[in-house]
């Protein structure tokens, strides 16, 4: 029987925890500490997950089949044999390309109803 996935826009919003760690995995797998500093550098800084953060999201990922554990690893005289790694799937794939879209409606949308800066005006009751 073949396994049938949800409509990938059923699970948007995505937490800001699950977003970057799927943007972290984007570009190739990674072990634990490896999405925490991709998330670190993507964020600037200004979003830093913890472990448990991190790997609470991360059971949930694996359970909604956004990623999976893969069995490959790196070298292994330049790896520990204990780290996990984590690769995007395409239902996951299908979900980061879901929530990036509808963040670049909601981008676009501001943009379009922002008023100019200089020379704005005030409505009645509003202070500067």
């Amino acid at each position: 029987m073949a396994s049938t996935f949800p409509n990938p826009s059923s699970l948007i919003p995505l937490t800001p925890a699950t977003y970057h760690i799927l943007l972290a995995l984007a570009t190739g797998e990674r072990h634990g500490y490896g999405i925490m500093q991709e998330i670190a550098a993507l964020s600037e800084g200004a979003l830093r997950l913890g472990p448990g953060t991190l790997y609470s999201t991360l059971k949930r990922m694996l359970s909604d089949r956004l990623i999976e554990e893969t069995a490959e690893r790196p070298d292994p005289a330049l790896d520990d044999a204990r780290r996990r790694y984590y690769a995007l799937t395409t239902f996951g794939r299908q979900v980061l390309d879901a929530e990036t879209a509808r963040y670049a409606r909601l981008v676009e949308h501001a943009r379009s109803h922002q008023a100019p800066a200089a020379g704005m005006r005030l409505s009645a009751g509003e202070k500067a």
